[in-house]
């Protein structure tokens, strides 16, 4: 598959750029638009806050025909805030929209003294539906962040995480993929991940 990895300003591109390569991608980096017309699948990685993801992308020129792709229905895998931003906003910039592609809001960790943000190796339970992405490997996956959404549709959801409660660690549904959690941080079972997601997306 040729994947484009948008370069927005805001993420570790090389790590994901190894990762997506080890998991037998073709890989390049794009912040232009008019790049998209020759690939196959578009890959939103992402470090920092929800408001100011949205703001590269927008000064890049980006957002609109990152819009465009998801409403065409065309692979799309986001990581950590490339999760985050499916949904229809967040706490964390408030007035700012999504992507609105999967419904509700993207909160805070706010159980009582629960270590924020989440740092750190978790195990994540896959869902039936989803069970064959996570299939002979290992389910501990490397999570770095202090917000997630409060829930994901049934036919949506791929993972949950535990955290202070069960929240959606992943995601899937047709050709869109994303998860809260850094498979290109987490070793062989994340090399895996997107091996099986890729395949599952094309």
């Amino acid at each position: 598959m040729k994947a484009a990895l948008l370069d927005y300003g805001r993420g570790n591109l090389r790590s994901v750029e190894r990762a997506l390569a080890a998991a037998g991608a073709q890989v390049t980096c794009t912040e232009k638009a008019s790049d998209l017309s020759s690939v196959e699948c578009l890959v939103v990685p992402g470090q920092g806050s929800f408001g100011d993801a949205i703001q590269g992308l927008k000064e890049r020129g980006l957002w609109e025909p990152l819009q465009g792709w998801i409403r065409q229905g065309k692979p799309y895998l986001g990581i950590c805030l490339g999760f985050q931003i499916l949904w229809e906003g967040s706490e964390e910039a408030p007035g700012v929209e999504g992507l609105k592609v999967i419904p509700g809001m993207v909160r805070k960790f706010s159980a009582p003294k629960l270590k924020v943000p989440l740092i750190g190796w978790c195990e994540v339970k896959p869902t039936a539906r989803a069970a064959e992405l996570f299939a002979g490997g290992d389910r501990y996956f490397y999570h770095v962040h202090s917000y997630r959404p409060e829930r994901a549709p049934a036919d949506w959801l791929a993972c949950e995480t535990e955290y202070g409660g069960w929240f959606p660690s992943g995601v899937w549904k047709g050709k869109v993929a994303a998860f809260q959690f850094h498979p290109e941080k987490s070793q062989d079972s994340g090399i895996d991940l997107l091996r099986k997601v890729l395949a599952k997306i094309a």
